[in-house]
């Protein structure tokens, strides 16, 4: 299927711009360049409204991290979503991703808890994992001060969150927490060299999302090459994906990690994980964020939503 025209003008117009890739300059240059797309230029009015919005820390794996709560305005008791956000464990935080919490919030009627873990190079994995496993056990145990019940704790995340997202699910069961789904958007799962997943080179350049930046993220998060094919950082290679929480899966055409996140889809399956895996044709990497920007991608969105309200029905 062609890219869809409305993503396919906002591509053009970062070409003609001269928009840097995350890759090319420091850390902090990324995380900059990146709250500029994401914060600096978004219309408030684009976001949805929630019931209410609290600023609080949850436990980290080294002490308190930042988190925000997002309450719907509906009447309880919700089932409680804790997300992670994405950026290539590198960049990102609460609030370039405050869109994707408050629409979630919404849309599955939900208390959202969203994680500012701790982000590499300052801290390598396994510290973001870490910090994203505690606050999650945490909002197990503190579920009904949240607003819910501890049987209706799911995990959800956007490409390196949706990474989080996966190896928390495997970090609650070997510490026997049943968790009540997942949603993986676009999600990383596989650090190791491979010729696997041949989208990696299909959409290496052009849609936002480079093979040189998986590469300069990756080398950030796990510098050590020895931990890449570690279960709680390459997923898909995890020797037991048994037991897990039921799953939403998304994928897009135009994403270079598209082959990665469908192939994990694969292995749920196989071990016997209800799976839902949704490839949306036309769209790019980061589409949950772009709702504003095209039809299709709001669509997309309202579908995703309403799997994961499904499964925490």
């Amino acid at each position: 299927m062609p890219l869809d025209p409305a993503l396919a003008a906002v591509l053009q117009m970062m070409a003609d711009n001269g928009t840097p890739s995350m890759s090319s300059g420091t850390p902090a240059q990324a995380r900059a360049g990146f709250c500029f797309l994401t914060v600096d230029l978004r219309d408030p009015a684009n976001l949805a409204q929630v019931g209410s919005v609290e600023e609080r820390t949850v436990p980290g794996a080294a002490g308190e991290v930042p988190a925000r709560v997002y309450r719907p305005a509906t009447e309880g008791p919700h089932p409680t979503i804790v997300f992670f956000h994405g950026g290539g464990f590198v960049i990102g935080d609460l609030d370039t991703h405050d869109d994707h919490t408050r629409l979630l919030c919404r849309d599955v009627d939900a208390v959202v808890v969203s994680v500012d873990y701790r982000l590499a190079p300052e801290t390598p994995f396994p510290g973001g994992y870490q910090d994203c496993l505690a606050a999650t056990l945490w909002a197990v145990e503190h579920a009904a001060e949240l607003g819910g019940d501890a049987s209706r704790v799911a995990v959800a995340g956007d490409s390196a969150g949706g990474n989080l997202s996966a190896a928390v699910t495997l970090g609650a069961r070997d510490r026997g927490v049943q968790l009540a789904a997942q949603l993986l958007l676009y999600p990383g799962v596989d650090f190791v060299d491979s010729e696997d997943h041949p989208s990696r080179v299909d959409n290496a350049e052009g849609y936002f999302l480079t093979a040189d930046d998986m590469t300069w993220f990756g080398d950030h998060y796990l510098p050590d090459p020895t931990r890449r094919t570690d279960p709680y950082a390459s997923v898909l290679r995890a020797p037991d994906l048994t037991n897990l929480p039921p799953a939403v899966i998304a994928t897009a055409e135009y994403d270079p990690l598209r082959d990665e996140g469908e192939a994990y889809a694969t292995a749920l399956e196989k071990a016997g994980v209800p799976v839902v895996l949704r490839r949306f044709d036309g769209l790019i990497h980061g589409f949950f964020g772009l709702p504003h920007v095209s039809p299709a991608c709001a669509e997309a969105n309202r579908v995703l939503c309403r799997d994961l309200k499904a499964l925490l029905a």
